[in-house]
């Protein structure tokens, strides 16, 4: 089982998170650590909501974890938007 370190861990919120605000449209209310913040956040939504769907989000490695993470991300920023009644621009 490969195992992600802290900077992968990063690099892959980071990047989730980035692309995530992107696709939802919030990337100009976000910095890079909110992006980064995001995606980690992200990861913990996406990994439970496929865990829901039985896929197992231990070992899919460094792509299926940024999938999961982008997913996150995106279902984390929808509810913000959501919540806080930010429309785009």
């Amino acid at each position: 089982m490969l195992s992600l370190s802290i900077i992968g861990w990063i690099v892959i919120g980071g990047l989730a998170g980035w692309i995530g605000s992107k696709l939802m449209g919030t990337d100009a209310q976000q910095g890079i650590l909110l992006n980064i913040v995001v995606g980690i956040v992200g990861g913990l939504i996406g990994g439970w909501v496929f865990g829901l769907f039985g896929a197992d989000v231990d070992s899919g490695g460094w792509i299926f974890s940024f999938v999961t993470c982008l997913v996150g991300a995106c279902i984390l920023l929808f509810f913000v938007k959501l919540v806080s009644g930010r429309t785009k621009a």
